[in-house]
């Protein structure tokens, strides 16, 4: 514009002096010149002209002037680049844009909405603007304010993050994972982590502050920035830590807030340092879990125990700012008295009652009953109940107290002979089944044991567990009592007669009884026989006939081969049977043959004493029969059974 305006001028001044140059000449032409040399004139009428004579024929500039002149016209003109930072004079504003001389061939344009933060503008002010191009495809000057606040913002943001000095920013907005911080004119991002040292959830609360930051991170390629208010505040807690931990004392006591609970324990503040206190050191009596006395943001005083200046650790009591209750023991709390206490631990070999807080008993499983049958105290007790017990000793200087539930009654051992003479009969419950025997209860505390031998008279049992169960109840004689080891031995085949005294004739041996097979192994076979009574048949008497063998649950007919009365063992055999048929057989053959024989030797002395002298034919008919005699007993021989 300006460059049109000065060719202009220039032009005009150069017509204007050649008009008057030529006027001149008409006129000295006329008055002067001979006539003659107006016929030599040949060339045209401008060839001669000279642009450097003004109107009054004088030249208006030299050589050295007009270069002069030519070099500050083109200095007027600003060399720019794209992406150049420039200041710009505000010569114009528009319902819509602000028009910016910046020294170039051209004006240029950049949108009001880029100076919303300059509520104030007017024509005069100057501005810092972006180059962005400095001649787009129409050929016009796009000018940006937006780009060059943001370049300037970066180049402060780099510069803040290198000497990490603190910087003040606004929340605009909120976003997934954080917020978003106008830093200098730029946004940046804070991590919902680097708002506070406390976790934070509810991220509107901080839309529209302005809060002070530290750039923590940046990149150079995509210019992203990160900013931490939370770095600030760990910046203030650790000089307070450490102002804190060069007053710090054991035994010191301290005002804390309760930050945060765990299984294990609460973490206090202190003031910018933690310290942790262990859920030990919350109550003299014990407690599962620290919410039972604690609660989140809870003052309380608190002592030091111990801290450790490298690892920043600091170890608090709550108890400890409390006397032991030891120290100030109940009087009602003596050795013989009754105290009531709550369940609170249970071991294999006892419970702990607790009497009151931190003051704990132990009944010990061999004082919980007079009976002196095992017992199991998880069973017998429950965490959480409560038990009265009477307090056997008690220790203040170890602290330490025994308690017995079984002394709060009168030793029913005492007079044991009287209330459960040996003979007599009771009915129990089923306590306990072991592999040897059932354990009984006659009555609390007096208990015995019923040997798996003494279950019953006829059948062996590989458990007690195949004849009885725990809880029904059973009828039981007295068969022994250990006044000293607080033992009974307890029957309960004995409350009938021995069967085997009177079963000995009927299954003597030799008889023949029906019996079936219960159970086989590789030994041989049980038998259950008649009157409840079992058998046992060894494997090579289970043989039949046939050649094969008797199976389980088959029935057939059984000898006893054995009957043991004292080892109550009966042996019966079903080969037995079929091979004494065999021998019968064999033995009626023979016994028909002896008779044969001897009829033969009575008709032979007859006829011998008949005789007086012997003949030829007489000779004869005794050869005959003598071979008769003697293949008898070959005959006889050869059937004689061998012996087993």
């Amino acid at each position: 514009m300006f460059e049109h305006v000065f060719s202009k001028q220039l032009n005009a001044d150069a017509q204007e002096s050649a008009g008057s140059a030529n006027t001149e000449e008409a006129t000295t032409a006329t008055t002067t010149a001979p006539v003659a040399a107006t016929a030599e004139v040949v060339a045209t009428a401008h060839d001669d002209f000279d642009w450097s004579v003004d109107k009054r024929n004088v030249i208006s500039y030299t050589t050295e002037e007009r270069e002069k002149y030519h070099n500050v016209y083109d200095n007027t003109f600003v060399q720019l680049n794209d992406g150049e930072l420039i200041k710009g004079l505000v010569v114009g504003l528009t319902k819509t844009d602000v028009v910016l001389n910046i020294g170039f061939k051209s004006d240029g344009l950049i949108s009001l909405n880029e100076f919303r933060d300059i509520p104030g503008l007017s024509v005069g002010d100057e501005v810092e603007v972006m180059v962005v191009e400095k001649e787009d495809r129409e050929g016009h000057l796009n000018l940006s304010r937006k780009q060059a606040r943001i370049t300037r913002a970066w180049e402060k943001i780099v510069e803040v993050h290198k000497t990490g000095e603190v910087i003040t920013g606004t929340v605009t907005s909120k976003t997934k994972g954080g917020l978003i911080v106008d830093v200098f004119g730029m946004e940046t991002f804070l991590p919902g982590s680097q708002i506070d040292v406390k976790p934070v959830t509810d991220y509107d609360q901080f839309v529209g502050k302005t809060m002070e930051f530290k750039v923590v991170k940046i990149n150079e390629t995509i210019k992203n920035a990160v900013v931490s208010h939370k770095a600030l505040i760990e910046s203030d807690i650790e000089a307070q830590r450490a102002e804190i931990m060069s007053k710090l004392e054991k035994g010191q006591v301290l005002e804390g807030t309760v930050k945060n609970i765990t299984d294990f324990g609460a973490f206090m503040d202190l003031g910018g340092l933690d310290g942790l206190l262990y859920i030990t050191d919350i109550s003299w009596g014990r407690i599962s879990h620290p919410s039972e006395v604690l609660k989140l943001d809870q003052k309380i005083n608190v002592v030091v125990l111990d801290f450790d200046d490298e690892k920043k650790r600091i170890s608090l009591g709550l108890k400890q700012l409390t006397p032991h209750p030891w120290d100030v023991l109940a009087e009602s709390i003596a050795e013989g008295n009754v105290v009531k206490g709550r369940v609170v631990n249970i071991e294999d070999y006892g419970a702990f009652l607790e009497i009151q807080p931190g003051v704990e008993g132990l009944v010990h499983v061999s004082e919980i009953t007079w009976a002196n049958t095992p017992i199991n105290a998880k069973e017998f007790f429950k965490l959480g109940d409560e038990h009265e017990a009477k307090v056997v000793t008690l220790d203040k200087s170890n602290r330490k107290m025994s308690l017995s539930i079984k002394q709060l009654s009168p030793d029913p051992w005492s007079d044991i002979e009287s209330k459960f003479a040996e003979g007599s009969k009771h009915t129990g419950l089923v306590k306990n089944i072991t592999n040897y025997g059932v354990f009984v209860e006659l009555a609390p505390g007096i208990g015995g044991m019923i040997h798996i031998s003494d279950l019953s008279w006829l059948k062996r049992f590989n458990h007690p567990g195949e004849y009885t169960k725990v809880g029904t109840n059973i009828d039981v004689i007295i068969l022994g009592i250990d006044k000293d080891n607080r033992k009974l031995q307890l029957g309960h085949k004995q409350l009938e007669e021995d069967p085997w005294n009177t079963l000995q004739d009927t299954f003597a041996i030799g008889t023949l009884h029906e019996g079936v097979v219960t159970r086989r192994d590789d030994k041989g076979a049980t038998v259950q026989l008649p009157y409840g009574l079992e058998g046992f048949a060894p494997n090579r008497h289970l043989s039949k006939e046939d050649g094969k063998s008797i199976g389980a649950d088959e029935t057939a007919q059984f000898m006893v081969i054995e009957f043991d009365r004292n080892e109550k063992r009966i042996v019966v055999s079903h080969t037995r049977i079929w091979e004494q048929g065999q021998v019968e057989a064999a033995e009626a053959v023979k016994k028909e043959a002896r008779t044969e024989a001897e009829q033969t030797r009575k008709a032979v002395k007859t006829v011998q004493s008949k005789v007086e002298k012997a003949t030829l034919g007489d000779l004869g008919v005794l050869a005959d029969l003598k071979k008769k005699l003697d293949s008898s007993a070959k005959d006889d021989a050869a059937t004689e059974p061998k012996a087993e």
